[in-house]
């Protein structure tokens, strides 16, 4: 369990952070940490101590103790470039964030910047634990998949912080509206649109999808799968939009999958998928069911994976830039470090929005009527 003075140490930077206590405000009395807290007044003590040195807090004799003006400090606002460059993904170590974060170290590095590689597990509380991190740090830039992107970040203050520390960031694969960040992401409705289309073009019209929407990506590719039937005119059957969150992206696909192809009218002969690691995670269950792919149901992943490639019946997906992405974001980040550089983009056009392709492989084929199980 972390020490008691630690906890405090980290509600008070927290306040500061948030802006929810502002420079020369008086905080606590030692008293009222105490109580609040719990505990006694040498762990106060030592905590307010280690902020004192550290440049959060500053005493006056007799008045008290009060919030540092950190904008005045050298190393919060006149920060002298120290190579350092965050990079924050959801994930790292799976799936196509290897890629991402080569494309983007490589070039770094050649820049001379020493890359420090972060991940959130896709959780809000984790993000804000980074930035907290970044905001003390010597970082000059940041380059950041954002959390939960659906939602409205309640880290705004956070990055807000960011901003007012100088620190350039810009965000990847999605961002939060609020801030109009410059970012490098797919164009993920149009992606959504050309899973569904191609389906559509084989003859499918029961089309079943299944995408996660507390991310902005998947919103956006259902949104796109909707655009393909509207246009088609052929019906769409709301039974088959399954939606599913971060924390149950094994469970309740697989669950909604069985409930679907075990149906014993209108069972779908088609299915898009959120990317081709939910792809590969469902084959399974429909081999169990014994039904063939893609002769009786057709597949369509996204992203263009390595397992696209790697699995056993090669999968049709969407492109994603992978590598290209992580370098694009990594010049852009320079280019705002060192915007006065010759050859150097308006900020305003620094942001791009990459276009999908399909790629048809194996695990599509044209419609041939509906098999009973």
């Amino acid at each position: 369990m972390e020490a008691m003075y630690k906890q405090i140490k980290q509600s008070i930077k927290s306040k500061i952070l948030e802006g929810l206590m502002q420079p020369h405000e008086k905080i606590s009395s030692e008293s009222e940490l105490m109580s609040q807290f719990d505990v006694s007044r040498h762990t106060v003590r030592v905590a307010i101590g280690e902020l004192v040195n550290e440049g959060w807090l500053y005493r006056e004799q007799g008045a008290g103790t009060f919030c540092a003006d950190r904008t005045k400090n050298d190393s919060y606002s006149s920060r002298l470039p120290q190579k350092n460059i965050a990079i924050v993904t959801t994930y790292i170590s799976a799936y196509i964030f290897p890629s991402i974060i080569r494309g983007a170290e490589a070039y770094l590095s050649e820049q001379g910047y020493h890359v420090s590689i972060f991940n959130t597990n896709n959780k809000h509380e984790q993000e804000k634990k980074i930035i907290n991190l970044l905001l003390e740090g010597n970082y000059d830039g940041v380059i950041i998949e954002p959390s939960h992107s659906a939602s409205a970040t309640p880290n705004l203050r956070y990055y807000l912080n960011l901003e007012k520390a100088q620190i350039p960031y810009v965000m990847i694969n999605a961002i939060y509206d609020e801030l109009e960040p410059i970012y490098f992401m797919m164009d993920d409705e149009l992606g959504g649109y050309l899973q569904t289309k191609h389906l559509l073009d084989l003859g499918h019209q029961n089309i079943a999808c299944m995408y996660k929407t507390d991310d902005a990506q998947g919103q956006k590719r259902l949104k796109g799968y909707i655009k393909a039937y509207r246009e088609s005119n052929v019906p769409l059957h709301p039974k088959n939009i399954i939606t599913y969150s971060t924390e149950n992206n094994i469970a309740k696909p697989k669950q909604e999958l069985k409930r679907l192809l075990t149906a014993k009218m209108d069972r779908p002969t088609a299915l898009v998928c959120y990317n081709d690691q939910l792809v590969l995670q469902l084959m399974d269950e429909v081999r169990e069911l014994g039904i063939r792919i893609p002769d009786e149901l057709s597949l369509v992943g996204y992203d263009d994976s390595m397992f696209a490639e790697v699995s056993e019946i090669k999968l049709t997906s969407i492109t994603h830039p992978k590598s290209k992405l992580g370098l694009d974001a990594a010049k852009a980040i320079i280019q705002m470090i060192r915007p006065n550089e010759a050859n150097h983009q308006s900020m305003e056009s620094l942001s791009k929005l990459y276009e999908p392709e399909l790629v048809v492989r194996q695990s599509t084929a044209a419609f041939r009527g509906v098999a009973d199980i």
